[in-house]
């Protein structure tokens, strides 16, 4: 006779953190089951509930452990040439920043290391920092540009990413971030290379199927507002999503401005005003709140939790690797510096970076949650409660990794 639910895998005793309900509950099943077919969940709930017909090509056993949907990193340089510890130590023996940029330091020394990396050089020295992600349960990826600057070494970027989401079970999102800084050649002529990204490197790389969004750095040190408009306006051109790195050093007015284009999110908000909050929510705008940096930066401004915790604003958190603010390839440590630093519940955080992560991914409809018809890209943890995630510094309890419905 036919079997009525013949499922590719199941996972039994297993405690279930859904996140369905985003930060307002972990949505905890208690000795729980869950079920994969084509990839995708097809069936999770209390263990005693299964289906008395219930067959799986493979069953688990998952011993006690937790599972959550699997981790997602939405704000991430993570693919880039090069090291930047000596100005770190430089910094602290008291070498002023200005002396490290004249000297070829700063981004600077970031874009001439990756232009000068061939693909396989790039490749090589970014996969370590991916795998580490990885090891701690994430499953989605953001990798932005941005330390090109120009066609050829943004492209080689943004191909670099794309290869990784084919050789490693992690789905990547890019993120074209060539308004990060002006490259030497245009030093000076910022309007200029804004003309540049919008009419010559963002058609291009569009057009070979790069990008996934578009960002820029809107900042007095960076981009002004109606240069990361004209940037916006190409992007809506292309039917790309835009996204922001936006007060973090001070209000350029940045949220409300990514928030009138329907943005996925805003991030940094160190800055964030009561009028980028109000715009953010009006148009659905994710904060992706970004503790690294904070910390590197020894910052002291921190973004207005609460008013946006009030606001009901989904708040994202991610790890911001990337080799000047934020050298971290662990989302686990990103969690604990929100609660710790700027307050976040551990609900809040693992919300953070499942379901509300998957927001400023545009991505909640196939990951983030676990649901009936959700990719089924799932984190086991062999943890007492969800909490421990956010608490526990640098232990890694991801005991397996289940990607689109294999074990990894």
């Amino acid at each position: 006779m036919e079997q009525q639910h013949l499922w590719d895998a199941l996972w039994r005793n297993v405690h279930l953190a859904t996140m369905t309900d985003g930060s307002a509950s972990y949505g905890d099943i208690l000795n729980g089951a869950l079920a994969i077919k084509n990839g995708q969940i097809a069936w999770l709930g209390a263990e005693k509930d299964l289906p008395a017909d219930a067959h799986a090509a493979e069953t688990h056993d998952g011993q006690g452990a937790w599972l959550t949907p699997g981790l997602i990193d939405c704000h991430s340089h993570i693919v880039y040439a090069g090291n930047r510890s000596n100005e770190f130590e430089a910094r602290l023996n008291g070498v002023a920043y200005e002396a490290i940029a004249r000297a070829g330091g700063g981004i600077l020394s970031t874009v001439n290391a990756t232009r000068a990396a061939d693909f396989d050089d790039l490749l090589a020295q970014s996969l370590p920092r991916v795998k580490r992600l990885l090891a701690e349960g994430v499953t989605t990826l953001e990798i932005k540009s941005g330390y090109g600057l120009d066609l050829d070494s943004e492209a080689k970027m943004l191909r670099v990413a794309r290869h990784i989401g084919e050789i490693l079970p992690v789905t990547v999102h890019t993120t074209f971030l060539g308004a990060h800084a002006v490259p030497p050649e245009y030093k000076g002529r910022a309007d200029d290379y804004i003309t540049y990204i919008c009419e010559v490197m963002l058609p291009a790389l569009q057009a070979e199927g790069l990008v996934d969004a578009v960002d820029a750095f809107c900042e007095h040190i960076g981009f002004s507002s109606e240069q990361t408009e004209r940037v916006f306006h190409a992007a809506a051109e292309l039917n790309l999503p835009v996204k922001l790195h936006a007060e973090q050093l001070s209000d350029q007015h940045g949220a409300a401005l990514v928030a009138r284009f329907n943005g996925l999110s805003a991030d940094h908000l160190e800055y964030l005003s009561a009028d980028g909050i109000a715009a953010m929510v009006a148009h659905g705008t994710v904060a992706v709140l970004l503790p690294g940096a904070y910390y590197f930066l020894r910052e002291t401004k921190l973004p207005p939790l609460q008013a946006l915790r009030k606001a009901g604003v989904p708040m994202a958190v991610s790890t911001d690797c990337n080799p000047g603010t934020s050298p971290m390839t662990s989302l686990l440590l990103a969690m604990n510096m929100a609660c710790t630093m700027f307050k976040m519940t551990p609900q809040e955080a693992l919300a953070g970076t499942t379901i509300h992560a998957a927001q400023a991914l545009g991505q909640q409809g196939r990951v983030g949650q676990l649901a009936v018809g959700q990719a089924a890209d799932l984190a086991l943890w062999q943890i007492a409660r969800p909490a421990d995630l956010a608490y526990a510094m640098g232990q890694n309890m991801c005991v397996g990794v289940i990607n689109g419905g294999r074990l990894i």
